[in-house]
């Protein structure tokens, strides 16, 4: 069975906003760790809008973050920002304050044998070819490197384990010979990460100069199937960034992950699939189901209360806008 995965780089738009939005996070953490947050960004065209509801004690310039995220990244162009931002809802606030579930939803782990990672082969050859692209532009050590820009995705096709066809779109500046800039993709991107393939695509539809907000819009949350296992995997439908751990889109989802490791290894499995779904204001979820190798097992011994989960996992000091940006299942300090 042919199956496809694609990842994007840190300075693709909507990562762009995934980051923002968790840097906006992490500073009201690092500030007040029982900070309530909840923030939404959308940039494009030289504008961006930060929008969405705090509850903390935390004393925070927004515009200022998002043009220092924006700036890290690699971009220089200047940003008209607003900023509308209110208080978290006493309606939202009445169940969160005594424990519950910021949120209904269905959150989903996974865990395979397939790879190092516990993910999806597709899914991790692309995501390791997006790494690949930031790191030879930010090492700034070859000519391709002076290319490169921010702005970026990438693409794997799979037949079993053998890769049928790589696709690597990558802005960048002019170039005076550009089937030469297309070979230097092949041999410092691809070949380092994939030595072997069928077919492969680089920037198909031509030169790709204007990129990020200049050429696209971005918004938090939108490649939820990229933040979570890649399209063979069920997502529960919700995003991970800008959310506080209060809030079961992000705290249950990554502990579905954890179980889904755990477990893994504990049964010795080749794939294991989590599914956690909660009430809001419930401090408990309304389903738990581990299915191992297809088989049902039961989830014991584990708090899953949102506050349980946030303290097990140690999700009340920044560490949001690392995930937002390498991947949000990076390992949990437990």
């Amino acid at each position: 069975m042919l199956k496809t995965a694609e990842n994007i780089t840190f300075g693709h738009p909507d990562k762009v906003c995934d980051q923002i939005s968790d840097a906006i996070l992490d500073e009201c953490l690092g500030q007040d760790p029982d900070s309530r947050v909840a923030v939404e960004v959308l940039g494009g065209h030289g504008q961006l809008s930060i929008m969405g509801e705090l509850t903390t004690k935390a004393k925070l310039d927004v515009a200022k973050i998002a043009r220092q995220v924006y700036k890290d990244i690699g971009y220089d162009d200047e940003l008209d920002i607003n900023v509308n931002i209110s208080q978290q809802s006493s309606d939202i606030a009445r169940g969160v304050d005594t424990g519950g579930a910021g949120d209904q939803g269905i959150m989903v782990g996974y865990a395979t044998s397939e790879t190092d990672e516990l993910l999806p082969l597709e899914h991790v050859l692309a995501s390791r070819l997006v790494r690949q692209l930031e790191k030879v532009r930010l090492d700034g050590e070859t000519e391709l490197s002076k290319k490169l820009m921010p702005d970026g995705k990438a693409q794997v096709t799979l037949l079993g384990e053998k890769v049928q066809a790589v696709v690597v779109s990558t802005q960048h500046n002019e170039v005076e010979d550009y089937n030469k800039f297309k070979e230097a993709i092949i041999e410092e991107i691809i070949k380092p990460i994939i030595s072997d393939f069928d077919k492969v695509y680089v920037n198909p539809a031509g030169p790709f100069i204007q990129g990020g907000f200049e050429a696209d819009t971005g918004l938090t949350g939108r490649k939820i199937t990229v933040d979570n296992y890649g399209p063979q995997i069920p997502v529960g439908g919700g995003c991970f960034s800008g959310k506080d751990a209060t809030k079961v889109d992000r705290s249950a989802a990554y502990m579905a992950r954890y179980l889904a490791t755990e477990i893994l290894k504990k049964h010795q499995a080749k794939e294991v699939l989590v599914k956690l779904a909660y009430a809001i204001g419930e401090p408990q979820p309304v389903m738990a189901t581990a299915l191992v190798d297809g088989q049902s097992v039961e989830i014991e011994g584990y708090d899953l209360s949102p506050a349980g989960i946030i303290k097990f996992l140690n999700l009340k000091k920044p560490q949001y806008r690392e995930r937002a940006r390498y991947g949000f299942f990076l390992d949990f300090n437990v």
